[in-house]
């Protein structure tokens, strides 16, 4: 008993520790948005607007968050598409080399992301000649597949195969199961993995460094705008914005994952 409690006050206490490592930082970085000095002195002296005004009105942030934004959309499209074909190929299919295919889909997420940006940038100036929007949106895509295919998968390995083969025993189509049967059951995780990946593109900076070329997205704007001392109040209140704006879907994706699973 008395171990327990002992493990008990380990586990909370680090625990503990492991949440004030992570958002310390995150809540500073609040506050600094909101401190009406130029330079970041503690404690803060006052709070202001003024830094969350000057950045809605910076047209460079306006022009970054705008490009984020279309990336994100069309590189989580993508995703959708290839990573839940990806996903229905190799759980319902037995073919030779199934366990190489998707231990290749899911290995750009494990490999560190400036090993697949070189990559992709030596590849895409190889085959293309150069940097574009292009690029960048294929780059993005490249880590939201495994993020939809990870969700789709594990969804689809908790559904009964009984399910697929009822609705063909009734005489449906390939076309009329996937509509009615596969679609329901995997809904909730494609809705989740296309949020996860929307945050995953709108934060990314990586990858976009070697694939993004002239292109400036919101991470790479603050990244670029950090080391100037004028600019530092606008990028904090830039900051909280892209904290919001990536804890939204995260949020929300938890959320279409524990009611699927209470569901279930």
């Amino acid at each position: 008993m008395q171990l327990s409690r002992r493990l008990r006050v380990v586990l909370v206490g680090s625990s503990g520790c492991l949440l004030v490592l992570i958002y310390v930082p995150i809540l500073l970085i609040v506050l600094y948005a909101f401190n009406p000095s130029k330079s970041q002195k503690w404690p803060v002296t006052g709070l202001t607007l003024q830094w969350i005004q000057a950045a809605i009105g910076n047209p460079g942030a306006r022009s970054a968050l705008v490009l984020s934004v279309q990336v994100g959309l069309i590189a989580t499209g993508i995703a959708l598409v290839l990573g839940s074909l990806l996903a229905a190929a190799v759980h319902r299919h037995r073919f030779f080399g199934r366990n190489v295919v998707s231990f290749l889909v899911i290995l750009p997420v494990a490999l560190p992301g400036i090993v697949t940006g070189i990559a992709l940038n030596t590849t895409f100036r190889t085959l293309f000649g150069g940097l574009s929007l292009f690029t960048l949106i294929v780059g993005h895509a490249t880590f939201c597949v495994v993020t939809v295919y990870n969700n789709v998968i594990a969804r689809m390995r908790r559904t009964p195969g009984s399910l697929v083969e009822a609705s063909a025993d009734l005489g449906a189509d390939p076309l009329q199961t996937f509509r009615f049967v596969t679609l329901p059951v995997i809904r909730s995780a494609l809705i989740a993995g296309a949020l996860l990946a929307f945050a995953l593109s709108f934060d990314e900076i990586i990858v976009t460094t070697f694939t993004a070329g002239f292109n400036e997205t919101l991470p790479i704007w603050i990244f670029a705008n950090l080391s100037r001392p004028n600019q530092l109040p606008i990028v904090n209140a830039v900051a909280l914005g892209v904290i919001i704006a990536s804890a939204i879907p995260v949020y929300l994706a938890q959320r279409v994952a524990s009611d699927a699973a209470g569901y279930a």
